[in-house]
């Protein structure tokens, strides 16, 4: 049941006719109780100005604008030196009622964690406070100064007798605001936010600087101001990566740094991401560094959350200073928000692949995979009624027997490779070292496995672009190279990883519709991880696919060069 928005739909018309009903009513007195003329003149000023506020209650600016020119008739048609006209006061109802009904912020339309947010939980009662001051201040002051009428005891009772109705009537237009909120039902409330900030988080990306929101991009642009603005040797940014550790999201170093990444094992660390404060010290920020050295954190904070640290290490002791970490802070600017925001989007993506794959894994599933083994079956049953020396017919229907095997196995891999999914616990190389050996088992092929991964954990979404590019390529070699082996090859540095997979089949050359199609998905895969992906022929025969990503962050490692080699 979608959410309505019932200030701008059927509860106007209720509004529309209590208003009516007060207007007949207030000017029904001032006939009663007032001149002919004067009563038309100010029931026609109090009608000018009840439009904005009848025909647009629930607009920000037009029926704020209303209610307050409601106000002030009411405040000037009772003060008017021609006499006193307090038939007008009962109408205060109108605009104090509208005020707490229709005015103030939307909820919907107020983060949570907004500093606006104390005005979204009282909507209207804002509004409708500062239109009694105004209109308790008028009436109020010209009965303690005034003579005559105005300053008589019943000018005072009735005045004041209004302005108590008027917020009796805000109170209850805040009361049944409140009580329609509460009746829409509550499972609504978080796809209708959800659905307008996913809104506007299409559009800003669409106006950011080229058009999408990369974390590992943007690490990257931090790490080289770092080394700017601090004359480090080496720089790193880490983000939260699940539990007590951090994932090494891009690094710049001359040499291979093996960085840090349990908060529990470098207090440096804990204390930074902790009170969100720079920590300068001499231990080691990596692992792999020796000697004396000047370290430095810098949390990366937005929105008072902590995002990730930067790290930075120089082999000069004492270099890092206060005013360095100051200078760091104050040059990293917007930095954090825009590395948040990165991988929020990431997130938000991620989980919407997954559930779509979940989403098409449960569809193959219970349908065509279903149909197939029915259809296997029912090939099965005509097998076994054929009457004897039926040899031709018999060997058509075990080749469509078989075929139909060859359809469900192929269905079974791709479920598989669909259901399949990096683990929080096992790693990258663990799930690519699960489906080599399920495509191996299932096409005959011998695996060798070369799995090198550290404790490091890459992020998670790049580590599932690597995993589908892994499998692709396995899958190509399983269906079109005819090969009789696969070698698999898994090194994981973070940010630095290398997967490569060589088949000994028959290579590009006789390679169908489909498999060019893989290899233009394991392109697209490579380059939104900022990666680069190398299909080259294998010697004596055969195809090699080669994925690597950070390159430069293992200098003397694996070079693109070395790989061609």
């Amino acid at each position: 049941m979608e959410k309505r928005d019932w200030m701008k739909e059927g509860w106007l018309v209720p509004a529309f006719g209590l208003r009516v009903l007060v207007f007949a009513f207030t000017i029904t007195l001032g006939f009663l109780s007032a001149d002919t003329s004067e009563a038309m003149l100010w029931g026609g000023l109090l009608l000018i100005a009840s439009v904005p506020g009848t025909i647009a209650a629930a607009h920000p600016v037009f029926g704020r604008l209303g209610r307050l020119a409601e106000v002030l008739v009411i405040v000037l048609g009772t003060l008017s030196p021609e006499g006193w006209y307090g038939w007008l006061l009962p109408y205060l109802v109108a605009p104090l009622g509208g005020a707490a009904m229709f005015g103030g912020l939307r909820e919907d339309r107020v983060r949570p964690d907004s500093p606006q947010n104390v005005f979204a939980r009282y909507p209207g009662l804002i509004e409708a406070g500062v239109l009694t001051v105004i209109a308790a201040a008028a009436l109020g002051g010209t009965a303690i100064s005034a003579g005559g009428n105005l300053g008589s005891p019943r000018y005072a009772v009735e005045c004041a007798t209004a302005v108590c109705f008027g917020v009796l009537a805000a109170g209850t237009g805040h009361w049944l605001r409140h009580l329609l909120n509460a009746g829409v039902p509550s499972g609504s409330r978080p796809y209708a936010e959800a659905t307008a900030l996913l809104t506007q988080l299409r559009a800003v990306t669409r106006q950011l600087p080229g058009g999408t929101l990369d974390p590992g991009g943007i690490a990257t642009d931090i790490v080289h101001r770092l080394r700017g603005l601090s004359d480090a040797d080496r720089a790193a940014v880490l983000v939260a990566g699940g539990g007590n550790r951090l994932v090494v999201l891009a690094q710049s170093a001359d040499d291979r740094v093996d960085w840090e990444t349990s908060l529990p094992a470098n207090a440096m660390l804990a204390d930074s991401w902790a009170d969100q404060q720079a920590h300068i010290g001499d231990t080691s920020l990596a692992r792999s560094t020796t000697g004396p050295v000047s370290s430095m954190v810098v949390p990366l904070v937005a929105e008072r959350r902590t995002v990730g640290l930067a790290l930075l290490e120089c082999d000069a002791p004492d270099r890092f200073t206060p005013e360095t970490a100051e200078e760091v802070v104050t040059g990293l600017g917007a930095a954090a928000l825009r590395l948040e925001t990165a991988l929020l989007f990431d997130e938000v993506r991620s989980i919407a692949t997954t559930e779509e794959r979940q989403r098409l894994a449960r569809e193959i599933h219970d349908g065509i995979a279903q149909e197939l083994a029915m259809l296997g079956y029912g090939i099965d049953h005509a097998l076994a009624q054929l009457p004897e020396g039926a040899d031709d017919s018999g060997a058509q229907l075990q080749e469509l027997r078989d075929e139909v095997t060859r359809l469900v196995t192929e269905l079974r891999l791709s479920l598989f490779e669909l259901r399949s999914e990096v683990d929080r616990l096992g790693g990258l190389t663990t799930a690519i070292a699960d489906y080599a050996r399920t495509v191996g088992a299932s096409a005959g092929l011998r695996v060798h496995l070369s799995l090198d991964e550290g404790g490091a954990r890459l992020p998670a979404a790049t580590e599932a672009e690597l995993l589908r590019i892994a499998q692709e390529a396995m899958t190509n070699a399983r269906k079109h190279a005819r090969a009789e082996n696969l070698w698999v090859t898994c090194e994981i540095d973070p940010p630095y990883a290398r997967i490569e997979v060589a088949d000994d089949g028959k290579g590009l050359d006789g390679d169908g519709g489909d498999g060019r199609y893989g290899l233009t998905i394991m392109s697209e895969r490579a380059e939104r991880i900022r990666g680069s992906l190398e299909i080259r022929p294998r010697k004596p025969h055969g195809t090699t696919v080669a994925v690597l990503l950070a390159a430069s962050a293992r200098p003397g490692s694996v070079s693109s060069e070395a790989v061609r080699e």
